[in-house]
């Protein structure tokens, strides 16, 4: 639903999608390929951030570059599936949010962005 000043709330198609990487330029390259390829609009790396986890029957701590991706529930599975076959890591995390409300302006550039026929 659009609100008369723009404001799209109620569940909408659109997603976050976060994963972590060792290093920033990992982090970039996964995010160019995405964005490139069409199956992310855009993609935002942060960081250093520090991680607690359990891994292997260990707890551990350690310092990783968040990816935030966005993108469409359409659009999930194949960038899922980028993010694993590209991911240096065994079993990286690969995570979606959601996006319940934002700029109805926002959310259809997303959308568009990510459309199959985005780019031809």
């Amino acid at each position: 639903m659009v609100s008369a000043d723009g404001y799209a709330s109620g569940v909408t198609d659109c997603l976050e999608v976060a994963t972590a990487t060792e290093t920033r330029e990992v982090a970039v390259a996964l995010a160019r390929y995405a964005v490139g390829a069409r199956l992310a609009g855009n993609a935002q790396v942060i960081g250093p951030v520090t991680s607690v986890f359990w891994h292997l029957g260990e707890e551990g701590t350690g310092e990783e570059w968040r990816l935030l991706l966005y993108t469409t529930a359409d659009r999930y599975a194949e960038l899922e599936a980028a993010l694993l076959e590209r991911h240096p890591w065994d079993n990286p995390q690969v995570t979606a949010t959601p996006i319940v409300a934002g700029s109805a302006d926002c959310l259809a550039w997303l959308s568009n962005s990510v459309s199959p026929e985005a780019g031809r």
